[in-house]
């Protein structure tokens, strides 16, 4: 659906078959009296695309345009996608990758379900997101190169740590 609506639906059969996917459960518990109440820290994710179930309790918020944060507050049978730093290179930034956090109010330990998917092989800009008003802002990459990237110097949580991998 997104393919399409960027007029590049021709390569969304091959991109889906070069997926990866990964399942992660998580539990965050309550805050101790003496430490903050934030269960992960702002960043954003290094995947293509997550899909998150915050199961019953939210936590989840997400930094808006004015750096205020909102809190994403669904019911338990919700799901709630987001697309992430390769999804955004992808895209030729057209789409923005949310910085997030979770935050930890209650008493009660809070699960979530989630799944990342990364794109096995190059991630290639689609030349048909790239013109006059859009010129080209990243290079293509190997997504998995750039989870090792990532991993060998973490201090940059959010975006930018992708456009100065593959950036222009």
């Amino acid at each position: 659906m997104v393919f399409e609506s960027y007029g590049v639906a021709k390569h969304d059969a091959s991109f889906n078959e070069s997926m990866a996917y990964l399942l992660k459960l998580n539990k965050y518990r309550p805050p101790k009296s003496n430490e903050t109440n934030l269960g992960i820290r702002i960043h954003t994710d290094k995947n293509f695309v997550t899909i998150l179930s915050q199961c019953q309790i939210n936590g989840l918020e997400v930094q808006i345009k004015d750096d205020e944060w909102i809190s994403v507050d669904f019911s338990p049978s919700s799901l709630i996608i987001m697309a992430n730093d390769a999804f955004m290179a992808w895209s030729n930034g057209r789409i923005v990758s949310p910085r997030h956090r979770v935050v930890m109010n209650g008493q009660e330990d809070r699960y979530s379900i989630t799944s990342f998917s990364f794109k096995k092989g190059i991630i290639e800009i689609p030349e048909e997101l790239v013109d006059e008003e859009h010129p080209q802002k990243f290079k293509s990459f190997d997504h998995f190169k750039f989870l090792e990237f990532y991993a060998k110097d973490p201090q940059y949580l959010d975006e930018r740590i992708i456009k100065s991998f593959c950036g222009i």
